[in-house]
């Protein structure tokens, strides 16, 4: 009879879970600590670390290809979201829009 029934936990999912508790940690922390009062100077700057982040993983799974640069189709659906943002337009149709251009950029090229 098998020690354990059903797949095996990966060291990745334990890094997911750990850093998932970590971010609610965190940011439950900050009201329960200050309360309603402003905060300090040197913790406003930390607000930007977020969007930062995701538009660098959002350029860097949208060009990367291996270890090198591809410039494809994914970029045109990028630039077409871009624009799409840029335009006001809801995110339902922003990702439409992403995914008709880099389809019509693929059919096309």
């Amino acid at each position: 009879m098998p020690d354990r029934v059903g797949p095996e936990v990966t060291d990745a999912w334990i890094v997911v879970l750990a850093v998932g508790t970590a971010t609610v940690a965190i940011k439950s922390l900050g009201p329960v600590l200050l309360g309603g009062r402003p905060l300090p100077s040197a913790v406003t700057g930390v607000e930007l670390l977020a969007p930062a982040l995701l538009a660098a993983l959002v350029v860097s799974q949208a060009l990367a290809n291996g270890q090198s640069i591809s410039l494809d189709a994914r970029l045109v659906g990028m630039a077409a979201a871009g624009i799409a943002l840029w335009r006001k337009a809801p995110i339902l149709v922003v990702i439409v829009v992403a995914a008709a251009a880099t389809a019509l950029t693929r059919l096309l090229g």
